[in-house]
């Protein structure tokens, strides 16, 4: 069997940024409670006509630009996202297109804030089989599209990103070394869209009602998230024959600072091998882990060689874990 390794990641923020400031004017909130109960400082909105398609575009270009190679030489392109441009054709098909990615087939992945986490897991399957050489994973979510700005409880958590990641074959001793996912569909009503589908299909009342955002039931989502984030965690560590100690860094979904560090506390990882960047970006869904791994490799955090821990949970409810040694 061959071996998967990360070889290059991109990542594209849109240019607006929301404050919380921004936010105080808008609706009964202010900047303390915020940061208090989420970390949350800012987050970036995209633009008028500006799509998750072309974030995705961007975060993927920006992908092969850092490998120096062409997006021809693609086998695949996974698009991890629940804001897609429409519902079909898929956002990888149109991702495909304007790269001018000939010859690579793909399919999105809509598993809210765990996507990328499992377009990883996917991606490393395909080029370990032998059947691929190169996949891109694309994580990219336009959430801003679906928040209800009167609400709350829900406006001061997201924002829009995209980040790609390719994965393609590598050497014996690096990349890929095991993952940890899986669904618990009982909590699928705590954090959901609930109209437009074929359940509840657009009317003048679904639209009236305010059915077309999140709606999210916090403590819920909040409890599950901090349980399911340390035991998964625990859980692929151990299974793959490591400690916590072997963890050089942790790169966590950024959906709640709070979860963040309760998990990290459970593991025994210091604050120093955790990435946090939630006060800049907000909980941009799909994007999060690739913009926090950017980051991290800009801060010196992530260096070749180094075992890195990527985890989720998200809405479903869903929840994966993957391990990588880092191969650049």
């Amino acid at each position: 069997m061959y071996t998967a390794k990360i070889s290059a990641v991109g990542c594209y923020s849109p240019a607006r940024v929301l404050s919380n400031a921004d936010l105080e004017k808008m609706v009964e909130t202010n900047h303390n409670w915020i940061v208090e109960r989420t970390g949350i400082v800012e987050r970036r909105i995209a633009a008028p006509g500006e799509a998750t398609s072309d974030l995705a575009f961007e975060a993927a270009r920006e992908a092969l630009k850092l490998r120096g190679i062409d997006a021809t030489e693609l086998d695949a392109i996974l698009v991890c996202t629940v804001t897609p441009d429409m519902f079909f054709p898929a956002t990888a098909c149109l991702v495909q297109d304007r790269l001018g990615a000939r010859g690579a087939w793909g399919f999105d992945i809509v598993a809210a804030c765990s996507g990328f986490v499992y377009g990883l897991t996917t991606a490393a399957h395909l080029v370990m089989a032998g059947t691929h050489r190169k996949v891109m994973v694309i994580g990219a979510d336009t959430m801003s599209r679906i928040i209800d700005y009167t609400d709350r409880a829900t406006c001061i958590l997201f924002g829009d990103g995209a980040g790609a990641m390719l994965v393609e074959r590598g050497e014996a001793g690096e990349g890929f070394i095991g993952f940890k996912n899986e669904i618990d569909g009982s909590g699928g009503d705590y954090l959901k869209m609930p109209a437009g589908g074929s359940r509840m299909p657009a009317t003048h009342e679904t639209v009236d009602q305010r059915l077309h955002y999140v709606k999210q039931d916090g403590q819920q989502v909040f409890k599950y998230a901090v349980r399911k984030m340390y035991e998964l965690c625990r859980d692929a560590i151990e299974e793959n024959g490591l400690s916590a100690a072997d963890v050089a860094l942790m790169v966590p979904h950024q959906a709640n600072r709070r979860i963040i560090t309760a998990a990290a506390e459970r593991l025994g990882l210091p604050c120093d091998r955790v990435i946090i960047n939630i006060d800049r970006f907000g909980n941009t869904t799909a994007a999060t882990i690739p913009l926090a791994t950017r980051d991290a490799l800009a801060a010196g955090k992530l260096k070749k060689g180094d075992i890195v821990l990527f985890a989720a949970v998200g809405a479903g409810f869903t929840a994966g874990v993957n391990l990588w040694r880092w191969a650049f």
